[in-house]
């Protein structure tokens, strides 16, 4: 904010009272009457202290406005509200004729519900539960008499606490409106929420989000939430919690506010009902997060389908200058078997051209979304085939890829495809174990019929997948602990996945482990 808000109004009946508060904000230069007024002062309450203190440069520069009854406050408070220039704290006495300080404020907060409102009185006639259970908790309360210095104090941190959340409040609506990266939305977001958790009184705060099923999926933390908190019985509290979309609600230590699918969870240091104030920034600041993570989100694929695009325009003009050579090296298998030269390496020949050749067509489907046209496919056999195209890859020979694949495992699909699914996955595999020079390396292929799905195991001994990358795993360009790779073959597998009907998962058991559903029918 370019400048801070300092303006000050108080409400009380009583004109000395109204004229004291602003002579103590707003100090005059002493004349020979204040003079005498504040020797009479000593006479009469044997008060050795200047009624005027001298100002500090730490004392903000206030201005006051003054009403002598609640309905003439609210008047002022609308219409500070409607000019742009609301109040930032206001001093309230509790007994006035007409409202009461209690009804003013109730008043006051459906007008405006940011101002630090400090009661001021003399008289005690409701405890601070009900004030607080009334005019919401973004309140205060100090006893008459009053020293200059106090009244000083009160306004300053009030007008400092009112100016440091409307900053925030400001930063948290423009998060929406930023197009950013995931990582770079990440670390703006990150430094909010440590901002936010420090208002709130606390080091432990996390974002996440559940899906439809209620199954966690961390986006960002700060401090040591996930190492106090189970995330499993912080789920099962929110399931118990029932949140509304654009709630905020807090169970003892625990504070949450929901947007849709998104959460934030707070960790309090200690059991305290927070200030209204606080709770509608949190609830904001969710609103915004979620906003801007699926702005990211799209932007993030958009710039993924660029990249897809311009990938794809380079690839169909490879295949159109390759597609002659390729077709080429069959004519010249087929010539040498018409002069007598038959062998092994003839086929091996012919068949790294058609693999070449499918590669080239697949990626292009993939490129084009083409759906697929299904016939029965004998899973055993192309499991098999795309075991023998891995085993030819330069340097795989020390893994150990083994099947164990019933006979008789048919599915409705494009074996093509289905076959680079495997094969893709087998290839990964085999290139992270030998790249992490695993002992013993192994990738092992499993296949059983549950209920109507066929399922599809491909597990390994290696690291595992990185937790940074899960679950942007099947994303375009997405690649780590591989020393080559273009970031598009789990991209590809997915993609041939779902275009079957199916859905692929992952998860880390000792190695990664990929888990494919297809539908028999």
């Amino acid at each position: 904010m370019n400048e801070v808000n300092t303006s000050v109004l108080v409400i009380d009946d009583e004109e000395m009272v109204r004229d004291n508060i602003e002579d103590i904000l707003i100090p005059r230069n002493q004349s020979e009457e204040q003079e005498d007024i504040d020797n009479a002062f000593d006479i009469l309450f044997g008060n050795t202290k200047p009624l005027l203190l001298t100002r500090t440069p730490s004392i903000p520069t206030f201005t006051v406005d003054k009403a002598s009854n609640g309905m003439e406050g609210l008047k002022r408070v609308k219409a500070a509200v409607e000019n742009g220039t609301p109040y930032a704290v206001i001093f309230l006495d509790m007994r006035m004729p007409g409202w009461s300080g209690l009804e003013t404020a109730i008043e006051i907060r459906k007008v405006d519900a940011k101002a630090e409102i400090i009661f001021i009185t003399a008289y005690s006639d409701r405890t601070i539960d009900e004030i607080v259970d009334q005019a919401g908790q973004n309140v205060g309360y100090h006893c008459k008499p009053y020293a200059p210095e106090e009244i000083i104090q009160l306004a300053t941190k009030a007008c400092t606490d009112y100016n440091k959340l409307r900053n925030l409040e400001k930063l948290i609506e423009s998060i929406a409106c930023i197009g950013l990266s995931t990582n770079q939305l990440n670390s703006l977001l990150k430094n909010i929420l440590e901002q936010l958790a420090f208002s709130l009184d606390t080091t432990m705060a996390l974002i996440g989000k559940l899906d439809k099923d209620m199954r966690y999926e961390k986006i960002l933390s700060i401090g040591a939430v996930e190492e106090k908190i189970n995330i499993d019985e912080l789920t099962a509290r929110v399931k118990a919690a029932d949140l509304e979309k654009d709630e905020v609600c807090q169970l003892d230590e625990l504070v949450l506010a929901r947007m849709e699918n998104y959460y934030v969870f707070a960790v309090l240091q200690k059991v305290e009902k927070l200030k209204m104030e606080k709770m509608y920034l949190l609830k904001l600041f969710v609103q915004n997060a979620a906003h801007a993570i699926r702005n990211a989100e799209l932007n993030d694929k958009l710039i993924q389908k660029e990249k897809l695009s311009a990938v794809g325009q380079v690839i169909g003009m490879v295949m159109h200058d390759l597609r002659t050579p390729i077709k080429n090296i069959k004519f010249m298998t087929d010539m040498m078997r018409e002069e007598g030269s038959e062998n092994e390496f003839i086929d091996m020949i012919d068949q790294s051209a058609e693999q070449a050749s499918g590669i080239f067509e697949d990626f292009l489907d993939f490129i084009k979304e083409i759906p697929v046209q299904k016939n029965p496919v004998d899973l055993n056999k192309i499991t098999l085939e795309a075991i023998e195209q891995t085993k030819c890859k330069e340097g795989i020979g020390c893994v150990s890829i083994q099947s164990y694949m019933p006979d008789g495992l048919m599915v409705p699909g494009d074996e093509s495809k289905l076959r680079r699914v495997i094969g893709n996955l087998l290839n990964n595999a085999a290139d992270v174990l030998h790249d992490h020079k695993v002992e013993h390396p192994f990738v092992h292929i499993s296949g059983w019929v549950e209920e109507k799905n066929l399922m599809l195991a491909i597990c390994d001994n290696g690291p595992g997948i990185p937790q940074d990358i899960m679950a942007t795993l099947f994303e375009p360009f997405v690649t780590k602990n591989k020393n080559s790779g273009t970031g598009l073959g789990l991209a590809i597998v997915k993609q041939y996945v779902l275009a079957h009907g199916g859905k692929i998962a992952v998860s880390n058991n000792k190695g990664a482990v990929f888990t494919i559903t297809l539908p028999l029918a």
